[in-house]
């Protein structure tokens, strides 16, 4: 069984993907609402907040883990890998990859979107260079998660156009490549992003991470053959969470249950 967790919402971005890649594959989702965002929070926060995440995943009997949150993968994940005997995937180092191909056919430029946490961490930049990308460009964006979790997401929605247009209007002329979407609440934000880089790819983080978790669960031959049932957790605002998560997964969910996370 795969656990997954997030700050809140984002993550059910990379479950939707992962019913599309393992199907049949069984997952718990946790996401830590009573606590978001992740992202203005200093690093030992950020540390403990998922190293209760994960106590909380394992309890559930877990074989593997997916650091859904941008946050968490660029500021804790050394210290999760550290901490738990089972594998833990984020969701740096496939985004990354992915854009760097996409540059290199191209102006070489890359733009990455995260939270505060996220940008100041260098950890994107760093897994580009890695990759052979030297040109790049980072611009935190805040209020993106909270635009997320609202609904707001469309380019016919004021306040999602001016405060995109804030953030990216400044780097719109550099033209980049290929644009990291460094928090997997952004991909909802994907028309208004479009809007003002309309030439650029956008790369999931999520997206880009269930495929490395997948290649890696296929790799070491363990089993990803179950029934393909999802179990969902929040540590706050159950009702907002199922109404809200049909946004992210086009589909129903109305089984979600309550944690004290403090207690992990």
């Amino acid at each position: 069984m795969i656990g997954i967790f997030d700050s809140g919402l984002g993550g059910l971005t990379a479950v939707a993907e992962l019913r599309k890649a393992l199907p049949n594959a069984d997952y718990v989702y946790f996401g830590d609402t009573a606590r978001i965002p992740y992202g203005t929070r200093s690093v030992e926060t950020i540390r403990s907040y998922a190293l209760q995440d994960c106590r909380f995943l394992m309890s559930m009997g877990v074989t593997s883990i997916l650091a859904a949150c941008g946050t968490v993968s660029t500021n804790a994940l050394d210290t999760l890998r550290a901490s738990f005997n089972v594998p833990i995937v984020g969701v740096v180092e496939g985004a990354a990859k992915k854009a760097a191909q996409i540059a290199k056919n191209g102006r070489g430029k890359v733009l990455v979107l995260g939270t505060p946490a996220t940008i100041k961490s260098g950890a994107f930049e760093k897994a580009l260079n890695k990759n052979g990308c030297r040109d790049v460009i980072s611009v935190a964006c805040p209020m993106f998660v909270p635009l997320a979790e609202n609904g707001y997401t469309s380019v016919n929605q004021i306040p999602a156009l001016e405060i995109a247009r804030e953030y990216l209007a400044p780097v719109a002329d550099t033209c980049p490549d290929a644009v990291i979407l460094g928090c997997t609440h952004y991909p909802l934000l994907s028309e208004v992003i479009s809007y003002f880089l309309p030439h650029s790819a956008l790369v999931s983080s999520g997206a880009e991470a269930v495929s490395e978790l997948k290649d890696m669960l296929i790799s070491s031959h363990r089993d990803i053959n179950g029934g393909g049932k999802g179990k969902y957790y929040v540590s706050d605002g159950v009702e907002s969470f199922s109404k809200s998560a049909h946004r992210f997964l086009q589909a129903p969910v109305s089984d979600v249950t309550v944690v004290d996370i403090n207690s992990y």
